[in-house]
């Protein structure tokens, strides 16, 4: 998948002048054009799926992130906070927050692991197992907001899969 398609330069490649009647400058305009940019493509639409997802998550009183917490822990229950933040690509400061308003909401439990202090594992509450049941529908939802079929969509997973991937290990030049 480290393949680009010939009509997709390198990032090495996009610094260098094609040889076309468009000068440097005229380059340097279209490289920064918002339009053509992948990582606005990426913001818009990740704003108009949390938008779906705003819509379906609030009858469940769910946030995006908690409901996020709330798989993890529907897909295996008592689990280290460190071990959920690193599932879901955040820190222990932002999902402490997060956590307590769950917590609060009666969907989960925070215990300090008796075998190790400095962890705190989360569990689900009655309440938070039973709105598993209730959240079942969210997927076949977005499913449908995204018409999409089910090939374009594992297609489209696994390219974003291998881009975040890529953009992990990333370290730029110094310049």
């Amino acid at each position: 998948m480290n393949s680009k398609p010939a009509s997709q330069p390198s990032s090495k490649q996009a610094s260098k002048p094609t040889g076309k009647s468009t000068g440097p400058k005229a380059q340097a305009r279209t490289a920064l054009h918002l339009d053509d940019q992948l990582c606005f493509a990426l913001y818009s639409t990740s704003l108009a799926l949390n938008k779906v997802y705003r819509r379906l998550l609030s009858g469940l009183g769910l946030t995006y992130p908690q409901y996020l917490v709330m798989m993890v822990l529907w897909e295996r229950d008592a689990v280290a906070v460190s071990e959920i933040g690193a599932r879901l690509f955040l820190d222990s400061a932002t999902l402490t927050p997060l956590l307590k308003r769950l917590e609060s909401a009666g969907l989960i439990t925070r215990t300090r692991s008796s075998s190790d202090e400095r962890q705190v594992i989360i569990a689900l509450t009655p309440a938070g197992r039973e709105l598993r049941t209730r959240a079942a529908k969210v997927p076949a939802n977005i499913f449908c907001a995204a018409d999409c079929s089910v090939d374009e969509l594992v297609s489209m997973k696994a390219q974003l899969e291998s881009l975040r991937t890529n953009l992990l290990k990333f370290e730029p030049d110094a310049d």
